[in-house]
């Protein structure tokens, strides 16, 4: 046989076109064909569009097989329906025999009668019977519907034909679950009967479980892909499902976008709207109902979302009627409760008090728990025999749960969501002949079936202040012990057996026998301390060094108290042992630093002394006055405070041969007696060098040269002048040192800064010179940093205030030096020197 020629791609693609095609008039039709029904009163109603589009598909293979499975999909869909409408007709037929006391054949004519009469179709009308006969929750959504139809001014038929076709879809989609052999049956009798027409686009029914996790029990709009893919949620990922459960309230959500949450179909609809709502009875929620719309939700009338919550009610049915169990190939299988017999078994064999609580519904409604048993640990905080606490109610038995421990809210919420609670150190209240009584217990409460376990411990003060005390001997390393003398008898904690080195089963060791396990040279302070204690009968301690069966010796101190009987004797003895070794230790290892510390401290003092010494014998804080012609010359020097801090700061005024005045100060850089005996050098050079008759640039270029070269590589500053009492001239060049500040009349200016850098930075470095012409009553300062420096301000700031300082100064120049020292503001705690000369 042979076959047509095929073009691939065309056909592929109108076989890809066709198959979209029946995909989608299925969903299209789902209204029409709940309504297509032949003499159940359902009306037939088939989509134009879609026909055609089958029709131009016949041609192809793929088109017709499309076609073909679209034909058999709508049989099915309408077989269903046909079945759904039947059983729906069935019950109020059922109805109506049991009020009219007739048989069932009167009954279907009556049932077709008032059907014609009201020009309803008998559909609609079995629907009304059973609505008025129920009184459930959809009948309820149902009268809802009618009186926003009675409330509103537009068309009343067609408001009305709206609320009978809502009515009838509800009962459609209750019959469907009811008669359904899963939940997958329920999600797609929901989806197709009650919420197509709502415009959702897809459904998911989610069981709970124990531990938290959600399963997926049934869904219907979703490809088989993704509800494979959320198959399984596990316990602690927050979804939209999930919140519902933890809130146990409906969430009705706008746009899933908005929200940031995960959920089935998210990557498919993201800006859709969700509804997801608790499913269950009797307040325990066996699982969450999860509706999908394809675009933003607008906020929905209490009638929808009161039909929605009906909806949620016949999942709820399932759930509890069907266990789900993750990972095995079906779906679900019929739910086994475990019977309150073996949770009575269970709680019977624990060492805690245990309660076995089974809600207690009143109209439906969870009020309270009903304790069906208590177990032999049971001790009730009022002291009531458990006879008397069985078979009460929880909150008749204990009001105060229902307070602020909210124990009565974590096993209501147990209960409803499965999840175990468990939580240390809980408050909890007793109330007891009109007063309250507080304890600390923990608490673990568990739900099995539809039973749950509540299981307190409740804390005992001593066994906590013992395991406290374990704790602090541990830490301490301390070990307690008694000894009977009477009998002989002796205890020993644990920890005394680390102590001594020794297990256990060796045996503890008598105060007696104390001196055998010390070292021999402890012997006279053992036992001091045992006549101490037993003669005197007083409480007594003592430090040894104990020889430990591993040869390691541990400083230990043993401290110890006698118990007197009536006359006076003692009968027991009752102390401790600490190890002491750290401390014994760090003891010996600080009293050796304190004696490194007291000799290093020894000698720095002497250096100093000698350095402070030295550095006297050359620069007294006061010099005697200097002879020379017309001219007035007065030194100031101050040491540093801290005797530590002596530094190499020097200052020289001498007349030399040719009658000229040398004029310099200084300043080493560092303290202590290298800086001192540095500063000793560079005086001295300088002195012999000013002897030649140079020019104080060519004095400082020498004498750069001895500190790089000849005195260890020292570095300082100076400034140095020359000064002829004939000319009143001054000639002077700085190393990296504060210029002279010249003092005439009511000003003071510092001299200009000169090129210079400071002594032993570099081999060989030329000088620059300056020439100043002095008048009668000048004053002329030449100083070190220790003057003005402080930490927090700049050395222009410093300057300034020592200008203004100066302006000031009164009339004798020995005056006007003790004023600076007086009023300098220094910090640094430097060394100080000051040469200052008056022209006359």
């Amino acid at each position: 046989m042979s076959l047509p020629e095929e073009h691939p791609d065309p056909a592929d693609e109108t076989g890809a076109d066709a198959v979209d095609d029946a995909n989608a008039t299925v969903d299209a039709d789902e209204d029409a064909d709940t309504d297509v029904r032949a003499d159940v009163g359902v009306r037939a109603d088939v989509d134009v569009r879609a026909d055609e589009r089958s029709a131009l598909t016949t041609s192809y293979p793929v088109g017709k097989l499309a076609a073909t499975v679209e034909r058999l999909r709508r049989e099915v869909r309408a077989a269903q329906a046909e079945a759904d409408g039947r059983a729906l007709i069935e019950l109020a037929k059922g109805i109506l025999v049991e009020r009219l006391g007739c048989g069932p054949a009167q009954a279907a004519r009556q049932l077709a009668e008032l059907a014609e009469q009201a020009k309803v179709a008998p559909l609609e009308l079995a629907v009304d019977v059973i609505n008025q006969s129920a009184r459930d929750r959809l009948s309820d959504v149902t009268s809802a519907f009618l009186a926003g139809a009675k409330g509103n001014e537009g068309p009343a038929p067609d408001l009305r034909e709206r609320v009978r076709s809502a009515a009838v879809r509800l009962r459609e989609a209750e019959s469907g679950a009811l008669a359904a052999p899963d939940t997958q049956a329920v999600a797609d009798s929901l989806f197709h009967h009650a919420l197509t027409p709502l415009g959702a686009v897809a459904v998911a029914i989610w069981t709970a479980g124990t531990d938290g996790s959600l399963t997926l029990a049934g869904s219907a709009g979703f490809s088989p892909a993704e509800a494979g893919r959320w198959r399984y949620v596990p316990p602690g990922v927050v979804t939209v499902a999930r919140t519902s459960l933890s809130e146990r309230t409906g969430q009705w959500i706008g746009s899933l976008a908005e929200t940031g949450l995960p959920s089935i179909g998210q990557h498919h609809f993201p800006d859709g709207g969700r509804a997801a709502l608790p499913a269950g009875t009797g307040g325990r929620v066996h699982g969450v109902l999860e509706v999908v719309w394809p675009t933003p939700l607008e906020p929905q009338s209490p009638q929808v979302i009161r039909q929605v919550e009906a909806l949620a009610e016949l999942c709820a049915h399932t759930l509890e009627t069907y266990a789900f169990v993750h990972g095995g190939e079906t779906a679900s299988e019929p739910r086994v409760l475990p019977d309150a017999a073996e949770l009575v078994d269970l709680a019977d064999g624990l060492h805690d008090p245990a309660l076995v609580l089974v809600p207690y519904l009143d109209d439906g409604q969870l009020v309270d728990f009903h304790i069906h048993h208590v177990n032999s640990r049971f001790l009730d905080p009022a002291g009531r025999p458990r006879g008397l606490v069985s078979g009460a109610l929880l909150l008749e038995a204990y009001p105060m749960a229902a307070g602020e421990s909210e124990l009565f809210q974590r096993v209501e919420r147990v209960y409803a969501t499965g999840e175990p609670f468990r939580a240390r150190r809980m408050n909890l209240t007793a109330l007891v002949d009109q007063v309250t009584l507080a304890s600390v217990a923990d608490i673990s409460i568990s739900r099995h079936g539809n039973s749950v376990l509540l299981i307190w411990r409740v804390e005992d003060e001593t066994a906590r202040l013992a395991s406290l005390l374990q704790h602090a001997q541990r830490l301490g390393r301390i070990g307690g012990f008694e000894e009977n003398l009477l009998t002989g008898e002796i205890t020993w904690n644990g920890q005394l057996f680390s102590l001594y080195g020794r297990s256990p089963s060796s045996g503890p060791v008598p105060l007696e026998e104390l001196a055998l396990h010390a070292h021999p040279d402890d012997a006279v302070a053992i036992g001091r301390f045992l006549r101490t204690l037993l003669h005197h009968r007083r409480p007594a301690a003592a430090a040894f060094r104990l020889q430990r069966p591993d040869e390691v010796t541990r400083h230990i101190r043993v401290v110890a108290e006698p118990v007197l009987d009536a006359d006076g004797r003692p009968f027991v003895l009752r102390g401790a042992y600490q190890d002491i070794s750290a401390q014994h230790w760090t003891e010996v290892a600080l009293a050796a630093t304190r004696d490194q510390l007291a000799h290093s401290e020894q000698q720095a003092t002497e250096r100093n002394r000698l350095t402070l010494q030295l550095q006297h014998a050359i620069m007294p804080p006061t010099h005697a006055p200097l002879q020379a012609p017309r001219l007035d010359v007065a030194v100031r020097y101050r040491p540093a405070e801290t005797e530590q801090l002596v530094g190499g700061d020097w200052y020289d005024a001498v007349v030399l041969p040719s009658g000229l005045v040398l004029l310099c100060v200084g300043d080493v850089a560092g303290h202590g007696i290298e800086a001192a005996t540095s500063m000793v050098v560079l005086r001295n050079a300088l002195r012999g060098l000013a002897v030649t008759g140079a020019g104080p640039g060519q004095l400082l270029t020498w004498l750069n040269s001895v500190a790089h070269h000849l005195s260890g590589s020292v570095t300082a500053t100076a400034v140095c002048g020359i000064y002829d009492p004939d000319t009143r001239t001054l000639r002077w060049a700085r190393a990296g040192h504060l210029p002279p500040v010249l003092v005439r009349d009511a000003e003071a200016v510092s001299l200009p800064l000169l090129k210079g850098l400071l002594l032993g930075a570099v081999p060989d470095v030329a000088y620059g010179e300056d020439e100043v012409q002095l008048a009668v009553d000048d004053t002329l300062l030449m100083y070190t940093d220790g003057l003005i420096e402080r930490r927090d301000r700049t050395m222009e700031e410093s300057m300034t205030q020592l200008l203004t300082t100066v302006r000031t100064a009164p009339c004798t120049l020995d005056q006007q030096l003790d004023r600076l020292l007086t009023y300098s503001r220094s910090d640094t705690d430097d060394d100080t020197c000051i040469v200052g000369i008056r022209v006359s």
